[in-house]
């Protein structure tokens, strides 16, 4: 397989994550400096909130009027480095695709972005050719277990499952549709719909895969230069046991989630998501 390294989109700054509030911001610290960061991740981000963890963040530009001036884009847990900026999968995706690098995704004529489709959704990626059209969902996944498997979602996705369903209504009609998974890390093996997350997102997964929408999955290994693409990952959609990755998450939980900031106090926020 040939090594192909994609850029990251604007340079890196090396930081400190120091926590997560209210969803959508990092406390980081840099260069002896504690400031504010968008983070761009509407989940759990299970097992990655880990203060005094290696961050990098993402500068704005200098004409932009964003209050936030920063971007988390990469922590480091342990020894693996993590790409938790959700938007970026499009971007990584589209990439791959244009550079016809993906099985099953090299011969399209044109390639769209967030076409509306259904009754209020938009595809991110809309391939075209001489068959018709090819509608394709890219979905984040960060989330892996010691038992090497990436899960989707790390927490109740009602989003997410409406995408399935309309996708199952584009395979009804006869185009094609596919869910592609970017993994934003190394270290994972397969790729799982998660049944102790959300199980109505698997097992509506499951519902899809019978329908005819195709579940893939890619690798892309963050790096201080850019990601690297490592290649496809399996996608496993059989029905399993969790009682294994509930031990799994339960370790996990002081690393997850968010904290609201009040008045006069902070609270620990464990609410759902809708990646």
């Amino acid at each position: 397989m040939l090594a192909v390294l994609i850029p990251h989109p604007r340079p890196l700054i090396e930081a400190r994550f120091l926590a997560r509030y209210d969803r959508f911001i990092a406390s980081v610290e840099i260069d002896g400096r504690i400031d504010e960061a968008h983070c761009v991740n509407p989940g759990r981000m299970e097992g990655l909130i880990v203060a005094g963890a290696r961050a990098w963040v993402s500068a704005a530009p200098p004409d932009s009027k964003r209050k936030l001036r920063y971007t988390l884009e990469m922590l480091e847990i342990g020894d693996v480095l993590i790409g938790v900026n959700t938007q970026l999968p499009n971007f990584l995706a589209e990439t791959l695709i244009l550079a016809r690098l993906l099985p099953g995704f090299k011969r399209f004529r044109q390639l769209r972005r967030e076409v509306r489709y259904g009754e209020k959704s938009r595809i991110d990626l809309l391939l075209q050719d001489a068959r018709g059209e090819h509608y394709i969902e890219v979905k984040n996944c960060h989330l892996v277990y010691p038992d090497d498997g990436a899960y989707f979602p790390d927490s109740v996705s009602v989003r997410a499952t409406g995408h399935l369903e309309e996708l199952i209504r584009c395979v009804e009609k006869g185009d094609r549709a596919t869910v592609l998974h970017t993994v934003q890390r190394a270290d994972a093996r397969f790729v799982r719909p998660s049944d102790l997350h959300d199980p109505v997102y698997a097992s509506t997964a499951r519902r899809a895969a019978r329908a005819g929408v195709r579940f893939r999955a890619v690798c892309l290994e963050p790096r201080r230069d850019g990601f690297l693409y490592r290649g496809m990952l399996p996608v496993a959609l059989r029905r399993y046991r969790t009682a294994r990755i509930e031990r799994y998450r339960d370790a996990l939980r002081e690393c997850s989630g968010w904290q609201r900031r009040g008045r006069n106090q902070v609270e620990q926020s464990q609410d759902t998501s809708r990646p």
